[in-house]
This record gives C-alpha cells, structure tokens and sequence, in this order.
C-alpha cells in the first residue's frame, strides 16, 4: 500500500475507531460529528472523504466489527481440520461468535440489533478492510464446499442471523431469560432444524428435508 492510501486509511479508521468508543459510551444519538473528528484528532472536512454523515458512519462501523467478528471466527474453524460438515461448520462459527460477544458486551449492543438480512444484505457484501472477504463471500464459500445443496440459501441464512441476533442479545447482557451457556443448546437444536428443513434432498438419499 502506498504511503498516501496509508494515510487515508489510517484517518478512515482512526474516525471508525472514534465513532465506536463515542457511540458506546454517549450513545448513537447524542454524539455528533464533531464529537467524533474532535476525538479522531483530523478536521471535520476530512470526515466527508469518507462519509456521508452520522448514520453512514454508523452503518460502515457496524459492517467493518461485524466482518471482523465473522472473520476471526471463519479463521478458527478453518484451524479445525476435523470439522467438515457445512452444517457442523456453520454451528461452529456460531459458537465462537457467540463466545466473542460474551467477552465484548460492546460488540453486542452495537451489532446485535443490526444484524439482520437487511443489513446484510446492503453492507455485509462489501469488505471494510483491504485484502478482507466478505462476510457474504465467506457464507458462500462455506455452501460450495458443503455436501448438501440447499434451497433458498439466503432466506435460510435470514432465519439464522434473526434468531441468533434477536435471541442472544439479552442473555448475555442480563442474564435473561437465562444465562446464554444455558440458551445456547435451545439456539443450536433450532439452527439444526433450520438447515434441516432447507436442506434438499438427493437421488438415493433416504435422509427426508427437516430431520438432524
């Protein structure tokens, strides 16, 4: 990377930086864009580069943690050379996102709200970081290698990321309705049957779409 694209990385993600501590601390709706450059150290200016305003900060802040989190647990389980399943890989990055939420409650109330196909959709496609996979390309790359074809792939991974997202958020918070060590075999029996009533059925294969 040259010098010059350096740099204008480095201020990219020093106002990324800034925006996530501001909006963890302050909230998204009382920290403004002057709270955020003043923070970042650059001139005001300087974040128009690379944002429309608040909200777009936001969603790209939201994309950028949330392939990080993805990518850190894609890269564990490609470590697990016994794990070769798609639907035993897909249960595996599960737990281990899960896992990197509980040590980063941060991370939880930042991206647990957003994480839905929506958001997925329009943001998740792109790569925040360069030389980075998408989020998207990694989930495809992971239904290419399975041995199962699956209907509707995106309305199955919709289903998925609702109910992980929507599920975990007050369990690891508060603990409720009860701790997520306890909610996590609930959460996995039901992504279990998810991939089960999605996975289709091939010539010669007696395994009925929905069973696990």
């Amino acid at each position: 990377m040259k010098k010059i694209d350096y740099n204008k990385q480095q201020k990219r993600n020093s106002l990324l930086d800034s925006a996530f501590s501001l909006f963890i601390i302050n909230g998204f709706h009382k920290t403004s864009i002057s709270d955020i450059v003043n923070d970042a150290g650059v001139a005001k200016g300087t974040f128009y580069l690379y944002f429309k305003d608040k909200y777009d900060i936001r969603n790209h802040l939201i994309s950028r943690k949330a392939n990080q989190v993805f990518l850190a647990a894609y890269t564990e389980l490609l470590a697990q050379e016994t794990i070769t399943d798609f639907e035993d890989r897909v249960l595996y990055m599960i737990n281990h996102i899960l896992d990197q939420f509980t040590a980063n409650h941060d991370l939880v109330r930042l991206l647990s709200k957003h994480l839905s196909w929506g958001f997925f959709k329009n943001f998740l496609l792109s790569c925040p970081e360069p030389d980075t996979a998408s989020i998207y390309d990694l989930y495809e790359s992971l239904l290419a290698q399975s041995s199962y074809a699956y209907r509707s792939p995106e309305l199955m991974m919709y289903l998925i990321l609702e109910l992980i997202a929507g599920a975990s958020y007050n369990a690891i918070l508060y603990n409720q309705p009860v701790p997520l060590e306890e909610l996590k075999p609930h959460l996995f029996q039901i992504v279990k049957q998810i991939l089960g009533q999605y996975r289709v059925k091939e010539p010669g294969n007696d395994e009925s779409p929905g069973s696990v």
